[in-house]
Protein backbone atom coordinates (compact mmCIF):
# COMPACT_ATOMS: atom_id res chain seq x y z
CA UNK A 1 0.00 0.00 0.00
CA UNK A 2 1.54 3.58 -1.01
CA UNK A 3 1.52 6.28 1.30
CA UNK A 4 -0.84 8.82 0.60
CA UNK A 5 0.18 12.06 -0.83
CA UNK A 6 0.86 14.85 0.92
CA UNK A 7 0.99 18.72 0.72
CA UNK A 8 4.77 19.87 0.80
CA UNK A 9 5.08 23.44 1.15
CA UNK A 10 8.04 24.57 1.00
CA UNK A 11 9.18 27.22 3.42
CA UNK A 12 11.06 29.14 0.48
CA UNK A 13 8.53 28.92 -1.63
CA UNK A 14 8.39 32.09 -4.20
CA UNK A 15 12.14 32.97 -2.90
CA UNK A 16 15.19 33.35 -5.72
CA UNK A 17 16.70 30.27 -6.28
CA UNK A 18 20.17 31.76 -5.74
CA UNK A 19 21.74 31.03 -2.10
CA UNK A 20 22.60 34.33 -1.36
CA UNK A 21 19.52 35.95 -2.80
CA UNK A 22 17.92 33.72 -0.93
CA UNK A 23 18.96 34.27 2.39
CA UNK A 24 18.28 38.15 2.20
CA UNK A 25 14.69 37.01 0.83
CA UNK A 26 14.59 35.42 4.38
CA UNK A 27 15.48 37.96 6.57
CA UNK A 28 13.72 40.18 5.17
CA UNK A 29 10.41 37.75 5.01
CA UNK A 30 10.93 37.14 8.94
CA UNK A 31 10.27 41.02 9.45
CA UNK A 32 7.48 40.90 7.80
CA UNK A 33 6.13 37.39 8.64
CA UNK A 34 3.84 38.24 11.72
CA UNK A 35 2.55 41.45 11.02
CA UNK A 36 -0.91 42.26 11.10
CA UNK A 37 -3.30 42.17 8.25
CA UNK A 38 -4.26 45.29 6.26
CA UNK A 39 -7.24 44.45 4.36
CA UNK A 40 -8.39 48.25 3.03
CA UNK A 41 -10.23 46.61 -0.15
CA UNK A 42 -11.94 43.33 -0.61
CA UNK A 43 -15.50 41.56 -1.04
CA UNK A 44 -15.89 39.64 2.25
CA UNK A 45 -19.64 39.88 3.22
CA UNK A 46 -20.22 41.90 6.49
CA UNK A 47 -22.62 39.51 7.28
CA UNK A 48 -20.27 36.19 7.54
CA UNK A 49 -18.61 38.47 10.56
CA UNK A 50 -21.70 39.88 12.01
CA UNK A 51 -23.80 36.35 11.81
CA UNK A 52 -20.76 34.41 13.24
CA UNK A 53 -22.31 31.10 12.24
CA UNK A 54 -20.81 27.97 11.21
CA UNK A 55 -19.20 27.47 7.55
CA UNK A 56 -21.64 25.31 5.92
CA UNK A 57 -18.76 23.03 3.90
CA UNK A 58 -15.53 22.61 2.65
CA UNK A 59 -17.61 23.86 -0.80
CA UNK A 60 -18.81 27.22 0.60
CA UNK A 61 -15.45 27.88 2.54
CA UNK A 62 -12.92 26.81 -0.65
CA UNK A 63 -14.83 26.45 -3.69
CA UNK A 64 -17.98 28.85 -4.09
CA UNK A 65 -16.57 31.75 -3.05
CA UNK A 66 -13.53 31.96 -4.67
CA UNK A 67 -14.43 33.41 -8.68
CA UNK A 68 -10.87 31.91 -9.71
CA UNK A 69 -11.56 28.52 -8.64
CA UNK A 70 -15.08 28.27 -10.09
CA UNK A 71 -14.13 29.78 -13.18
CA UNK A 72 -11.57 27.25 -14.00
CA UNK A 73 -13.93 24.31 -12.76
CA UNK A 74 -16.37 25.57 -15.62
CA UNK A 75 -13.36 25.88 -17.95
CA UNK A 76 -12.63 22.37 -17.42
CA UNK A 77 -16.17 21.15 -18.09
CA UNK A 78 -17.75 21.30 -14.57
CA UNK A 79 -21.64 22.77 -15.35
CA UNK A 80 -22.72 26.18 -13.99
CA UNK A 81 -25.59 24.36 -12.59
CA UNK A 82 -23.91 22.74 -10.21
CA UNK A 83 -23.10 25.36 -7.64
CA UNK A 84 -25.78 26.61 -5.76
CA UNK A 85 -25.05 30.01 -5.23
CA UNK A 86 -28.76 30.88 -4.18
CA UNK A 87 -28.97 29.34 -1.01
CA UNK A 88 -28.27 31.07 1.76
CA UNK A 89 -25.05 30.85 3.56
CA UNK A 90 -26.35 29.35 6.65
CA UNK A 91 -28.70 26.10 5.94
CA UNK A 92 -27.22 22.64 6.28
CA UNK A 93 -24.89 21.13 3.84
CA UNK A 94 -26.63 19.35 1.20
CA UNK A 95 -25.73 16.91 -1.06
CA UNK A 96 -24.51 19.16 -3.85
CA UNK A 97 -21.75 20.48 -1.71
CA UNK A 98 -20.06 17.44 -1.75
CA UNK A 99 -20.48 16.84 -5.40
CA UNK A 100 -18.81 19.66 -6.24
CA UNK A 101 -16.26 19.36 -3.60
CA UNK A 102 -15.43 15.76 -5.39
CA UNK A 103 -15.47 17.49 -8.70
CA UNK A 104 -12.98 19.93 -7.26
CA UNK A 105 -10.69 17.34 -6.30
CA UNK A 106 -11.04 15.65 -9.43
CA UNK A 107 -10.01 18.38 -11.17
CA UNK A 108 -7.01 19.40 -8.60
CA UNK A 109 -4.41 18.69 -11.54
CA UNK A 110 -5.62 21.61 -13.71
CA UNK A 111 -4.65 24.00 -10.39
CA UNK A 112 -0.79 23.02 -10.85
CA UNK A 113 1.29 26.09 -11.00
CA UNK A 114 -1.29 28.51 -10.53
CA UNK A 115 -1.98 30.59 -7.43
CA UNK A 116 -5.22 29.59 -6.85
CA UNK A 117 -3.33 26.39 -5.71
CA UNK A 118 -0.56 28.26 -3.75
CA UNK A 119 -3.18 29.93 -1.88
CA UNK A 120 -5.41 26.68 -1.60
CA UNK A 121 -2.49 24.79 -0.11
CA UNK A 122 -1.97 27.06 2.75
CA UNK A 123 -5.50 27.53 3.59
CA UNK A 124 -5.57 23.44 3.75
CA UNK A 125 -2.10 23.04 5.16
CA UNK A 126 -1.68 26.33 8.03
CA UNK A 127 -5.37 27.18 8.35
CA UNK A 128 -7.57 23.67 8.55
CA UNK A 129 -4.74 21.28 9.27
CA UNK A 130 -5.56 18.89 6.63
CA UNK A 131 -2.31 17.93 4.61
CA UNK A 132 -3.40 14.88 2.48
CA UNK A 133 -3.62 16.29 -1.80
CA UNK A 134 -6.83 16.73 -3.05
CA UNK A 135 -7.71 13.94 -5.29
CA UNK A 136 -10.79 11.69 -6.90
CA UNK A 137 -10.09 9.84 -3.75
CA UNK A 138 -9.34 11.60 -1.34
CA UNK A 139 -12.31 14.01 -1.76
CA UNK A 140 -14.62 12.55 0.75
CA UNK A 141 -11.97 12.23 3.40
CA UNK A 142 -10.76 15.70 3.48
CA UNK A 143 -14.36 16.91 2.81
CA UNK A 144 -15.03 14.88 6.47
CA UNK A 145 -11.98 16.16 8.11
CA UNK A 146 -12.94 19.53 7.24
CA UNK A 147 -16.77 19.05 8.57
CA UNK A 148 -14.83 18.00 11.61
CA UNK A 149 -13.20 21.40 12.24
CA UNK A 150 -16.32 23.64 11.07
CA UNK A 151 -18.17 22.19 13.85
CA UNK A 152 -15.13 23.97 16.65
CA UNK A 153 -15.75 27.18 17.59
CA UNK A 154 -12.27 28.39 16.69
CA UNK A 155 -13.36 27.98 13.15
CA UNK A 156 -16.30 30.33 13.22
CA UNK A 157 -15.53 33.37 11.36
CA UNK A 158 -14.78 35.83 13.83
CA UNK A 159 -12.21 33.58 15.76
CA UNK A 160 -10.39 33.15 12.30
CA UNK A 161 -10.59 36.92 12.01
CA UNK A 162 -8.89 36.93 14.73
CA UNK A 163 -6.79 34.14 14.52
CA UNK A 164 -5.63 35.50 10.74
CA UNK A 165 -4.37 38.63 12.85
CA UNK A 166 -6.30 40.95 10.65
CA UNK A 167 -6.25 44.88 11.86
CA UNK A 168 -8.91 46.69 9.85
CA UNK A 169 -10.83 44.72 6.89
CA UNK A 170 -12.74 46.98 4.08
CA UNK A 171 -15.85 45.73 2.54
CA UNK A 172 -17.35 46.73 -0.39
CA UNK A 173 -21.47 47.89 0.28
CA UNK A 174 -24.06 49.02 -1.73
CA UNK A 175 -24.90 52.87 -1.41
CA UNK A 176 -27.84 52.26 -0.24
CA UNK A 177 -26.98 50.01 2.81
CA UNK A 178 -27.65 50.91 6.00
CA UNK A 179 -24.48 49.37 7.32
CA UNK A 180 -26.38 47.57 9.97
CA UNK A 181 -23.93 44.57 9.76
CA UNK A 182 -21.01 46.86 10.14
CA UNK A 183 -22.79 48.29 13.59
CA UNK A 184 -23.41 45.17 15.13
CA UNK A 185 -19.24 43.98 14.41
CA UNK A 186 -18.49 47.99 16.11
CA UNK A 187 -20.07 46.79 18.82
CA UNK A 188 -19.23 43.19 19.25
CA UNK A 189 -15.81 43.48 20.30
CA UNK A 190 -14.07 41.87 17.73
CA UNK A 191 -10.24 42.27 17.79
CA UNK A 192 -9.73 44.57 14.58
CA UNK A 193 -11.83 47.03 12.69
CA UNK A 194 -14.48 45.75 9.93
CA UNK A 195 -14.99 49.41 8.45
CA UNK A 196 -17.38 49.54 4.80
CA UNK A 197 -16.49 50.97 1.25
CA UNK A 198 -19.25 52.54 -0.93
CA UNK A 199 -19.56 51.48 -4.11
CA UNK A 200 -22.29 53.21 -6.24
CA UNK A 201 -21.66 52.00 -9.58
CA UNK A 202 -25.31 51.03 -10.13
CA UNK A 203 -26.52 54.41 -10.24
CA UNK A 204 -23.79 55.09 -12.72
CA UNK A 205 -24.77 52.77 -15.23
CA UNK A 206 -27.96 54.48 -17.00
CA UNK A 207 -28.42 52.02 -19.78
CA UNK A 208 -28.06 49.20 -17.37
CA UNK A 209 -31.86 47.61 -16.84
CA UNK A 210 -31.89 47.99 -13.46
CA UNK A 211 -30.94 51.47 -13.05
CA UNK A 212 -34.14 52.78 -12.20
CA UNK A 213 -34.56 50.51 -9.38
CA UNK A 214 -31.49 50.94 -8.16
CA UNK A 215 -32.00 55.45 -8.22
CA UNK A 216 -35.56 54.72 -6.26
CA UNK A 217 -33.72 52.25 -3.15
CA UNK A 218 -31.31 54.91 -3.25
CA UNK A 219 -33.74 57.75 -3.28
CA UNK A 220 -34.73 56.08 -0.31
CA UNK A 221 -31.56 55.81 1.83
CA UNK A 222 -30.53 59.20 1.26
CA UNK A 223 -34.07 60.51 1.85
CA UNK A 224 -34.44 62.79 -0.58
CA UNK A 225 -36.43 62.99 -4.08
CA UNK A 226 -34.19 62.29 -7.19
CA UNK A 227 -35.14 64.29 -10.38
CA UNK A 228 -31.75 65.35 -12.14
CA UNK A 229 -28.18 64.62 -12.59
CA UNK A 230 -28.11 67.15 -9.68
CA UNK A 231 -30.00 65.51 -7.07
CA UNK A 232 -28.24 62.72 -7.73
CA UNK A 233 -25.43 64.39 -6.92
CA UNK A 234 -26.56 65.71 -4.08
CA UNK A 235 -27.51 62.33 -2.50
CA UNK A 236 -24.28 60.76 -3.00
CA UNK A 237 -22.65 63.57 -0.91
CA UNK A 238 -25.45 63.32 1.70
CA UNK A 239 -24.15 59.15 1.61
CA UNK A 240 -20.81 59.52 1.65
CA UNK A 241 -20.87 61.21 4.70
CA UNK A 242 -23.12 58.60 5.77
CA UNK A 243 -20.62 56.16 5.29
CA UNK A 244 -17.72 58.38 6.39
CA UNK A 245 -19.81 58.08 9.90
CA UNK A 246 -19.32 54.56 9.95
CA UNK A 247 -15.73 54.20 9.84
CA UNK A 248 -15.48 54.17 5.67
CA UNK A 249 -12.33 55.86 4.42
CA UNK A 250 -12.59 55.00 0.80
CA UNK A 251 -15.11 54.69 -1.89
CA UNK A 252 -15.15 51.83 -4.99
CA UNK A 253 -15.55 52.12 -8.55
CA UNK A 254 -15.65 49.81 -11.53
CA UNK A 255 -15.54 51.06 -15.08
CA UNK A 256 -14.58 49.56 -18.46
CA UNK A 257 -12.38 52.40 -19.01
CA UNK A 258 -10.52 55.10 -16.74
CA UNK A 259 -12.29 58.10 -18.42
CA UNK A 260 -13.52 60.61 -15.82
CA UNK A 261 -14.58 63.62 -17.62
CA UNK A 262 -17.49 66.71 -17.34
CA UNK A 263 -19.94 66.62 -19.26
CA UNK A 264 -22.28 70.31 -20.07
CA UNK A 265 -25.10 70.31 -17.84
CA UNK A 266 -27.79 70.19 -20.31
CA UNK A 267 -26.23 67.02 -21.74
CA UNK A 268 -26.25 65.39 -18.22
CA UNK A 269 -29.57 66.21 -17.91
CA UNK A 270 -30.58 65.07 -20.68
CA UNK A 271 -29.28 61.41 -20.48
CA UNK A 272 -30.39 61.57 -16.92
CA UNK A 273 -34.44 62.25 -17.64
CA UNK A 274 -33.82 60.00 -20.97
CA UNK A 275 -33.28 57.07 -18.54
CA UNK A 276 -35.71 58.31 -15.50
CA UNK A 277 -38.34 58.03 -18.44
CA UNK A 278 -37.08 54.56 -19.38
CA UNK A 279 -35.66 55.24 -22.87
CA UNK A 280 -32.77 53.38 -24.27
CA UNK A 281 -30.14 55.34 -23.61
CA UNK A 282 -27.01 54.83 -26.63
CA UNK A 283 -23.52 52.85 -25.49
CA UNK A 284 -21.87 56.62 -25.98
CA UNK A 285 -24.15 58.33 -24.13
CA UNK A 286 -24.06 55.44 -21.28
CA UNK A 287 -20.22 56.01 -20.83
CA UNK A 288 -20.47 60.06 -21.05
CA UNK A 289 -22.42 59.63 -18.16
CA UNK A 290 -20.27 57.54 -16.00
CA UNK A 291 -16.99 59.14 -16.97
CA UNK A 292 -18.92 62.60 -15.81
CA UNK A 293 -19.96 60.98 -12.54
CA UNK A 294 -16.64 59.33 -11.92
CA UNK A 295 -15.68 63.37 -11.97
CA UNK A 296 -18.23 64.43 -9.78
CA UNK A 297 -16.89 61.85 -7.61
CA UNK A 298 -13.38 63.15 -7.64
CA UNK A 299 -15.09 66.50 -7.31
CA UNK A 300 -16.68 65.18 -3.70
CA UNK A 301 -13.81 63.34 -3.48
CA UNK A 302 -11.44 66.48 -2.79
CA UNK A 303 -14.52 67.86 -0.20
CA UNK A 304 -14.18 64.92 2.00
CA UNK A 305 -11.09 63.13 1.74
CA UNK A 306 -12.76 59.62 1.29
CA UNK A 307 -10.28 57.70 -1.20
CA UNK A 308 -11.30 57.14 -4.51
CA UNK A 309 -10.75 53.74 -5.88
CA UNK A 310 -10.90 53.01 -9.77
CA UNK A 311 -10.84 49.55 -11.49
CA UNK A 312 -10.44 49.96 -14.70
CA UNK A 313 -10.08 47.42 -18.02
CA UNK A 314 -12.76 44.58 -17.08
CA UNK A 315 -15.51 43.77 -19.29
CA UNK A 316 -17.82 42.79 -16.29
CA UNK A 317 -20.26 39.58 -16.79
CA UNK A 318 -18.92 38.85 -20.03
CA UNK A 319 -21.34 36.27 -20.66
CA UNK A 320 -25.00 37.34 -20.57
CA UNK A 321 -25.98 34.00 -20.08
CA UNK A 322 -23.99 33.22 -16.58
CA UNK A 323 -25.61 36.85 -15.31
CA UNK A 324 -28.96 36.39 -16.30
CA UNK A 325 -28.77 32.94 -14.58
CA UNK A 326 -26.72 33.46 -11.79
CA UNK A 327 -26.59 36.41 -11.41
CA UNK A 328 -23.69 39.00 -11.53
CA UNK A 329 -20.24 38.53 -10.11
CA UNK A 330 -19.77 34.83 -11.11
CA UNK A 331 -15.85 35.12 -12.42
CA UNK A 332 -16.61 36.03 -15.95
CA UNK A 333 -15.24 39.24 -15.88
CA UNK A 334 -12.93 39.10 -18.95
CA UNK A 335 -9.63 41.91 -19.27
CA UNK A 336 -9.63 44.79 -21.98
CA UNK A 337 -6.95 47.21 -23.76
CA UNK A 338 -6.98 50.39 -21.60
CA UNK A 339 -5.84 53.72 -21.80
CA UNK A 340 -4.73 56.02 -18.68
CA UNK A 341 -2.98 58.70 -20.08
CA UNK A 342 -5.71 60.63 -21.97
CA UNK A 343 -8.43 59.13 -20.36
CA UNK A 344 -7.20 60.47 -16.91
CA UNK A 345 -5.99 63.51 -17.89
CA UNK A 346 -9.12 65.81 -16.94
CA UNK A 347 -8.95 64.24 -13.56
CA UNK A 348 -5.77 65.36 -13.25
CA UNK A 349 -5.69 68.50 -14.37
CA UNK A 350 -8.56 69.30 -12.62
CA UNK A 351 -7.36 67.60 -8.69
CA UNK A 352 -4.28 65.77 -9.52
CA UNK A 353 -2.33 68.58 -7.01
CA UNK A 354 -5.20 68.99 -4.24
CA UNK A 355 -4.15 68.05 -1.33
CA UNK A 356 -7.33 66.01 0.17
CA UNK A 357 -8.14 64.08 -3.31
CA UNK A 358 -6.39 60.54 -3.25
CA UNK A 359 -6.76 57.92 -6.32
CA UNK A 360 -5.84 54.33 -6.25
CA UNK A 361 -5.92 53.68 -9.75
CA UNK A 362 -5.53 49.75 -10.62
CA UNK A 363 -5.65 48.09 -14.11
CA UNK A 364 -6.02 44.95 -15.94
CA UNK A 365 -3.79 46.27 -18.86
CA UNK A 366 -0.52 45.95 -17.36
CA UNK A 367 0.71 47.16 -20.63
CA UNK A 368 -0.15 50.58 -18.53
CA UNK A 369 2.41 49.79 -15.83
CA UNK A 370 5.30 51.50 -17.22
CA UNK A 371 4.13 53.07 -20.37
CA UNK A 372 1.56 55.38 -18.35
CA UNK A 373 0.38 54.79 -14.89
CA UNK A 374 4.11 55.15 -13.09
CA UNK A 375 4.82 58.16 -14.89
CA UNK A 376 1.81 59.73 -14.23
CA UNK A 377 1.76 58.84 -10.40
CA UNK A 378 5.36 59.62 -10.57
CA UNK A 379 4.36 62.99 -11.07
CA UNK A 380 1.05 63.86 -9.54
CA UNK A 381 0.80 63.67 -5.62
CA UNK A 382 -3.10 62.49 -5.66
CA UNK A 383 -1.98 58.97 -7.63
CA UNK A 384 -1.29 56.23 -6.46
CA UNK A 385 -1.01 52.32 -8.15
CA UNK A 386 -3.15 50.49 -6.78
CA UNK A 387 -1.76 46.35 -6.50
CA UNK A 388 -1.95 43.96 -9.52
CA UNK A 389 -5.50 43.07 -9.64
CA UNK A 390 -7.86 40.24 -10.53
CA UNK A 391 -5.93 37.75 -12.93
CA UNK A 392 -2.91 39.63 -11.88
CA UNK A 393 -2.46 38.99 -8.19
CA UNK A 394 -0.16 36.27 -9.16
CA UNK A 395 3.27 36.20 -7.64
CA UNK A 396 5.21 36.55 -11.62
CA UNK A 397 2.75 39.53 -11.94
CA UNK A 398 3.38 41.10 -8.81
CA UNK A 399 7.20 40.83 -10.01
CA UNK A 400 6.35 41.94 -12.95
CA UNK A 401 4.64 45.19 -11.40
CA UNK A 402 7.14 46.23 -9.14
CA UNK A 403 10.00 45.95 -12.23
CA UNK A 404 7.52 48.09 -14.30
CA UNK A 405 6.95 51.11 -11.99
CA UNK A 406 9.58 51.44 -9.02
CA UNK A 407 12.41 53.14 -11.69
CA UNK A 408 9.33 56.01 -12.35
CA UNK A 409 7.00 55.93 -9.47
CA UNK A 410 8.90 54.49 -6.47
CA UNK A 411 7.72 52.65 -3.94
CA UNK A 412 5.53 55.49 -2.20
CA UNK A 413 3.63 56.32 -5.01
CA UNK A 414 2.26 52.93 -4.85
CA UNK A 415 -1.13 51.51 -2.59
CA UNK A 416 0.68 48.57 -0.77
CA UNK A 417 -1.40 44.97 -1.08
CA UNK A 418 -4.76 44.34 -1.22
CA UNK A 419 -6.56 41.24 -1.79
CA UNK A 420 -9.56 41.48 -3.49
CA UNK A 421 -11.05 38.67 -2.41
CA UNK A 422 -15.03 37.22 -1.76
CA UNK A 423 -13.20 34.34 -0.25
CA UNK A 424 -12.57 34.78 3.50
CA UNK A 425 -10.47 31.78 3.85
CA UNK A 426 -7.71 32.89 1.48
CA UNK A 427 -7.05 36.25 2.89
CA UNK A 428 -3.91 35.16 4.77
CA UNK A 429 -2.69 33.34 2.43
CA UNK A 430 -3.09 36.11 -0.17
CA UNK A 431 -0.85 38.56 2.18
CA UNK A 432 1.27 35.38 2.73
CA UNK A 433 1.89 35.27 -0.69
CA UNK A 434 2.38 39.33 -1.27
CA UNK A 435 4.61 39.26 1.79
CA UNK A 436 6.84 36.72 0.40
CA UNK A 437 6.86 38.15 -3.38
CA UNK A 438 7.76 41.34 -1.69
CA UNK A 439 10.75 39.90 0.04
CA UNK A 440 11.84 38.02 -2.97
CA UNK A 441 11.95 41.27 -4.99
CA UNK A 442 13.32 43.62 -2.57
CA UNK A 443 16.39 40.37 -1.73
CA UNK A 444 17.21 40.84 -5.60
CA UNK A 445 17.77 44.43 -5.06
CA UNK A 446 19.75 43.68 -1.95
CA UNK A 447 22.09 41.15 -3.77
CA UNK A 448 22.69 43.54 -6.59
CA UNK A 449 23.70 46.15 -4.48
CA UNK A 450 20.68 48.75 -4.77
CA UNK A 451 19.74 48.47 -1.19
CA UNK A 452 21.23 47.60 2.12
CA UNK A 453 19.63 44.80 3.86
CA UNK A 454 18.58 47.15 6.31
CA UNK A 455 16.43 49.51 4.03
CA UNK A 456 15.12 46.47 2.29
CA UNK A 457 13.68 45.50 5.79
CA UNK A 458 12.18 48.73 6.38
CA UNK A 459 11.00 49.06 2.96
CA UNK A 460 8.94 45.85 3.53
CA UNK A 461 7.73 47.24 7.00
CA UNK A 462 6.22 50.03 4.87
CA UNK A 463 4.79 48.34 2.19
CA UNK A 464 3.02 45.65 4.40
CA UNK A 465 1.31 48.18 6.97
CA UNK A 466 2.49 51.71 6.97
CA UNK A 467 1.55 52.35 2.91
CA UNK A 468 -1.50 51.11 2.63
CA UNK A 469 -2.64 53.01 6.20
CA UNK A 470 -1.37 56.42 4.81
CA UNK A 471 -3.00 55.99 1.75
CA UNK A 472 -6.11 54.35 2.92
CA UNK A 473 -6.13 57.32 5.44
CA UNK A 474 -6.75 54.70 8.27
CA UNK A 475 -5.54 56.27 11.36
CA UNK A 476 -4.97 53.35 13.69
CA UNK A 477 -1.43 52.84 14.49
CA UNK A 478 0.60 50.24 12.93
CA UNK A 479 2.72 48.16 15.13
CA UNK A 480 6.31 47.77 13.04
Amino acid sequence: MTDTPKIMLDPDRLFPADPTTRSFAREIYETIRDLPIVSLHGHVDPALLAADEPFRSATQLLVTDDHYITRLMVSQGVPLDLFDWTRPAGREAAASDREVWREFCRRWPAFRATPSRLWLEYELVEILGVDERPSAESADRIFDAIAERLDDAAFRPRALFERFGIDVLATTDEPWSDLAYHDVLRDSGLRGAVIPTMRPDKLFEVAHADWTESVRKFEEAAGARIDDAEDLIAAIAIRREFFRSRGATATDHGSPTMEVRPMPAADVDRIFAAARAGAEVAAADADAFRAHMLFETARLAAQDGLVMQLHAGAIRDYDPRVSSVHGPDRGFDIPMWTDAANALRPLLGAFGFEERFRCVVYTLDESLWSRELAPLAGAYPALFLGAPWWFLDTPSAMRRHREAVTDTAGFYNTAGFVDDTRAFLSIPARHDTARRSDAAALAELVAAGLLPLAEAQELAIDLTSHIPTTVFRWKKEMDS
